[in-house]
C-alpha cells in the first residue's frame, strides 16, 4: 500500500515489545506485524503471529507471512525477542539451553534480518533495521556466556550487513541497540538466579530496589526517536543511554 509504514516487531507480547507496539499503533497510516510465542488479539492495523523463534524450522515456514507484498514509505524490521538463557558457569550449562538462547538471539533475527533485506531491497522508501543488543556483548560477565556471546554475533551481523547494503548500495540503515536496563520479565529471570552462578546478583537485584531501571515506555521512545531519524545516527551500534 503506498504511503503506509511497515513494522515488523518480535517480542511483541510483553516488557520492551509490547510498549513498542503500543506506540507503533499510535503512528498515523501504520501497519504493524507483531510477533511473539504468546498469542495476541488482532486489532485494527495490527496482525499477530504467533511463532515461537527458538524452532527454527517454524520460522522459516512462516516467513512468507511476516513479510507482505507492498509499496511502503517505510519498512522497519525490530528484532526485540530476545532470552537471557540458563545464568550458570560453563560446564554447568543443559545442552538444549545452548541451542535455545542461540536459536532465539542469533538464528532468529540472522533469518528474519536477510529475509527483510531480500524482500525490500528494490524498496524505495525508508528502510531500517533494529536489532535490540545489549551492552552484554562487550562484556565479561560469568553465567551469561550464552548471552554475552549471542548479543556480540548479533552486533557483528549487523555490521556486517550495514557494509554490504553500503557496497551495494541497497539503502538500508540498520543498528544493533543496546536498550540499558528495563524493568521486564527479563531482570525477574536476572534476580532469580543463584549467587554461586552470577556473582553480579546482588548489583542487579540494587537497580530494582533503588529505582534505576528504565521502564518499557521511556526506552519504547528512544527506539521510535532512533527510527524516525536514523540519518542523525552514523553508528551501526547504539546505546539508547547515549541519546
Amino acid at each position: 500500500m503506498e504511503g503506509q509504514s511497515l513494522y515488523i516487531l518480535t517480542g511483541a507480547s510483553k516488557g520492551l515489545g509490547e510498549a513498542l507496539k503500543n506506540l507503533l499503533l499510535k503512528l498515523p497510516n501504520t501497519r504493524v506485524i507483531g510477533i511473539s510465542r504468546s498469542p495476541l488479539q488482532p486489532e485494527d492495523n495490527f496482525i499477530p503471529l504467533q511463532i515461537d523463534l527458538s524452532d527454527t524450522n517454524s520460522l522459516i515456514d512462516k516467513l512468507h507471512e511476516i513479510f507482505p507484498f507492498g509499496n511502503y514509505d517505510k519498512v522497519v524490521l525490530i528484532n526485540n525477542a530476545g532470552w537471557i538463557g540458563e545464568i550458570a558457569y560453563n560446564g554447568n550449562i543443559s545442552p538444549m539451553a545452548i541451542k535455545t538462547i542461540h536459536s532465539v538471539n542469533v538464528i532468529a533475527p540472522a533469518i528474519l534480518m536477510n529475509a527483510f533485506m531480500r524482500k525490500y531491497k528494490n524498496n524505495k522508501g525508508t528502510k531500517v533495521v533494529v536489532n535490540v543488543s545489549s551492552g552484554a556483548a562487550a562484556k565479561v560477565v560469568d553465567g551469561w556466556s550464552g548471552y554475552s556471546s549471542s548479543k556480540a554475533a548479533l552486533n557483528q551481523m549487523t555490521l556486517i550487513a550495514q557494509e554490504e547494503s553500503d557496497l551495494k548500495d541497497q539503502g538500508f540503515k540498520l543498528f544493533a541497540l543496546s536498550p540499558g536496563i528495563i524493568d521486564t520479565p527479563m531482570q525477574e529471570s536476572i534476580r532469580a538466579a543463584s549467587e554461586i552462578d552470577f556473582s553480579g546478583l546482588s548489583k542487579f537485584k540494587s537497580f530494582k530496589d533503588n529505582g534505576d531501571l528504565s521502564t518499557p515506555e521511556e526506552v519504547a521512545d528512544k527506539v521510535l526517536y532512533l527510527i524516525e531519524n536514523p540519518s542523525k545516527f552514523e553508528s551501526v551500534l547504539q546505546d539508547v543511554r547515549k541519546f
